[in-house]
């Protein structure tokens, strides 16, 4: 009885005993140790640490609340912003919101409507278009709470993983993708997968997302070009447009064409049925006519039976290889649209898939020198030239073919 009484209301205890039962910051009374100047021989009192215990969150100061960030609750000043070469032709309401993600909507046509926002001095609309190097002047803006981002989904990172797989160049400001057949390049009537819905999980922090500049049939493979940045596909569309873009596509046809190298000059029109869509060969005048162009080279030959061809597209219409090939009597092999020859036996061994490659891409970089990006033949296409025993490393004629 008398023990208990002692471990409750314990004997005073010396000076150096009430230093070591003290609590204190970052040192426990187990790891403490003597304390410097202190008695080195001396024991701690009994159930020391118990009281350090009990007493260290009243000698703690208390943990205040999680601060929100100011800078989303207060209003910035008064700032000047130049337009970069990347913000070129970037309308005024995307560059606000590309510079503050967490402002609204609404806020950021109050600012503009009242003249608050001005550029080189002068007052704007929303949708006008901004020019690199011109001074914004940004009033103060009160900025929502920014969200909290969202993990990536599981689906998400296969995702981001296929289109690593299958990048083939990639830098700050363009991305050349060797698209698989069967892929589509954007979405379409119950089309659920396509490559622009994939890029969806490449935004950056602003929300950009990667853009396509051209586009190459789904059941085409191989070089398939994306802007990474606004700057870039500005540029890239430009040399699309100015057909300073050269590419190369390959193609496997049934027998010789006539001469080995030549130009393929025609009018293409749309013609659609219930069933299908395909571009048919139409004349100077014709409603929704466009003039197209192609030059082919004859690279090898198997036996006279089948051919591979190298082209060379100038112009840029919908199916225009194919039905150019077509229309000199030479539709590409597996086409499903345009192959029509009758009585014509597929060679055994040979994948009844259209044999087209989307080869190799060369065009300026948005920041100068050229991007030059090569795809390998798809696994149908190197099974063919396997069992016909051509070489894929032959010298390609079409490099020969005129610029236009």
């Amino acid at each position: 009885m008398s023990r208990r009484i002692k471990r409750t209301d314990p004997k005073p205890r010396s000076r150096d005993e009430r230093k070591e039962a003290r609590p204190f910051k970052a040192r426990s009374a187990k790891a403490a140790g003597p304390r410097p100047g202190g008695n080195p021989g001396a024991k701690p009192p009994r159930f020391a640490s118990e009281r350090v215990e009990r007493r260290a969150p009243k000698a703690e100061p208390e943990k205040a609340a999680p601060v929100k960030p100011v800078e989303a609750l207060l209003p910035t000043k008064v700032q000047t912003v130049k337009v970069t070469a990347d913000e070129n032709n970037m309308r005024v309401d995307r560059f606000l919101e590309a510079h503050f993600p967490g402002l609204s909507f609404s806020h950021i046509q109050r600012v503009v409507r009242k003249g608050e926002l001005r550029v080189d001095g002068k007052r704007v609309d929303s949708k006008d278009r901004l020019e690199e190097g011109q001074s914004v002047r940004i009033p103060p803006l009160k900025l929502d709470t920014p969200k909290a981002p969202n993990p990536q989904s599981e689906a998400a990172q296969k995702t981001l993983a296929a289109l690593k797989e299958m990048t083939i160049y990639e830098d700050d400001d363009v991305l050349v993708l060797n698209k698989p057949a069967g892929l589509a390049v954007q979405g379409g009537s119950g089309m659920t997968r396509h490559i622009d819905q994939m890029l969806e999980v490449m935004r950056d922090s602003k929300g950009q997302k990667p853009r396509l500049v051209h586009r190459i049939d789904r059941e085409t493979s191989g070089c398939l070009l994306v802007a990474k940045t606004r700057f870039a596909a500005s540029h890239l569309t430009g040399a699309f447009r100015s057909r300073s873009a050269r590419k190369t596509y390959w193609a496997l046809v049934p027998g010789l064409p006539k001469p080995k190298q030549g130009r393929i000059s025609t009018f293409l029109a749309k013609e659609e049925s219930e069933d299908d869509t395909i571009m048919r060969i139409a004349q100077h005048g014709d409603e929704g006519a466009s003039h197209a162009v192609t030059y082919y080279a004859v690279v090898e030959t198997a036996g006279n039976k089948l051919t591979w061809v190298s082209l060379k597209p100038v112009t840029g219409r919908t199916h225009q290889l194919r039905a150019h090939m077509e229309h000199i009597g030479h539709p590409i092999v597996g086409d499903p649209k345009y192959f029509n020859i009758e009585n014509w036996q597929l060679p055994g061994g040979l994948q009844n898939r259209l044999h087209l490659l989307a080869r190799r891409i060369v065009i300026p970089h948005p920041r100068g020198g050229f991007i030059d990006a090569t795809a390998p033949l798809p696994q149908h296409m190197q099974q063919s030239w396997n069992l016909l025993g051509l070489d894929a490393t032959r010298f390609d004629p079409i490099e020969n073919a005129p610029e236009e």
